[in-house]
């Protein structure tokens, strides 16, 4: 699903009830994504403290709240 070049991740951190429901959202696409959580780093969480879970393609970011139709949306979109 997708562009296949691109990278896909979702920032979270453990805990985070949201990110859980986002992320399995994002494993009912098929879509393949990498974790990053933002705790592992001052400056990701300086940067996304407030607003996870983000889906990110390296180029947009899909913020909390989407849904599965938004998800699909971003996944078939290019840069």
């Amino acid at each position: 699903m997708g562009n296949t070049d691109t990278t896909y991740v979702l920032f979270h951190t453990q805990g985070c009830h949201l990110c859980d429901i986002a992320q399995a959202l994002i494993e009912q696409t098929g879509a393949s994504y990498s974790l990053i959580d933002i705790c592992d780093d001052p400056a990701l969480a300086q940067q996304y403290g407030m607003t996870i879970p983000v889906f990110s393609n390296g180029q947009q970011a899909l913020n909390w709240p989407f849904d599965l139709v938004q998800l699909h949306t971003f996944l078939g979109s290019k840069d």
